[in-house]
């Protein structure tokens, strides 16, 4: 027992240090770590990935609060249509077969294995882009704050129910989710966006965990001491994020999710997943 104890704080410590370098969608390779190494399957992984990145997240939530860049109403309303379809992922999750379910994530993870692998290999073209219409939920410039009209909101609401349904789903905090969808619904900067999209992630992986746990199927044994390690390894990341992150970096880390993928996908069909 004592040995998982160590190896699950270990691995949360990677989780948490991939997520403080590469940012949102790096804590998606939380589950494969889980599968992996301690050999969990996919419905008892997912609500300890989802306990790690809700604690992590949080520490970023709280920074981005008490600088005031996080915009608390969009990410209100984004974690509420989340928690909402997060126990229909969770219902769905332990209703799946290990196979299908594991062959899902694996494509989730390529996909933003891929999309990570584009954004760092091309980020001077795409700040040249050309710039569309605008976007439904606009920042007023005198409060800051986002004026609120219908499109606003359905654009809002339809990313957190994504969000929501994949972290029950998954166990994946939905950074890869929201940070993309506030970049096309806001004209927010980005920092604004990051720190929001912690906030939602904190809120629905919340709601995810509490699910599992009143379920009676949180393995707390494991969960724990992975959650502490990644709060430790965020910690450790914030101080070397500003000195070795970059586009190389998030490179890196797309090649390495794209092989996990790959390696996830081999699981479920030759090793009895």
């Amino acid at each position: 027992m004592e040995s998982v104890v160590a190896t699950s704080a270990v691995l949360g410590g990677v989780v948490g240090l991939i997520l403080a370098l590469t940012g949102a969608g790096g804590a998606i390779l939380a589950v494969p770590l889980l599968l992996f190494v301690l050999h969990l399957g996919m419905a008892e992984a997912g609500p300890i990935a989802l306990l790690a990145v809700g604690v992590s997240a949080a520490l970023g939530a709280v920074i981005g609060l008490r600088a005031g860049i996080v915009r608390y109403r969009a990410a209100a309303l984004m974690a509420v249509a989340g928690t909402i379809c997060s126990p229909l992922g969770l219902w769905l999750a332990h209703r799946l077969p290990n196979r299908p379910l594991t062959l899902l994530f694996a494509g989730v993870l390529a996909f933003v294995s891929l999309r990570m692998l584009r954004q760092a290999s091309a980020p001077a073209l795409q700040a040249a882009a050309p710039s569309g219409p605008p976007q439904p939920c606009q920042l007023d410039s005198g409060s800051g704050r986002f004026i609120w009209t219908a499109a606003c909101t359905r654009a809002l609401a339809a990313s957190g129910i994504g969000a929501g349904f994949l972290s029950g789903l998954l166990g994946v905090g939905g950074g890869f989710v929201i940070v993309p969808a506030l970049k096309r619904a806001t004209n927010a900067p980005m920092h604004a966006i990051v720190a929001t999209s912690l906030a939602v992630i904190t809120l629905v992986s919340a709601s995810g965990v509490i699910s599992t746990a009143l379920a009676g199927r949180m393995n707390w044994h494991v969960g724990l001491p992975f959650a502490f390690g990644a709060l430790g390894g965020m910690l450790l990341g914030r101080v070397f994020s500003s000195r070795v992150s970059g586009p190389r970096l998030q490179q890196g880390f797309a090649v390495v999710a794209g092989l996990v993928s790959f390696g996830m996908v081999a699981k479920a069909l030759f090793g009895g997943a």
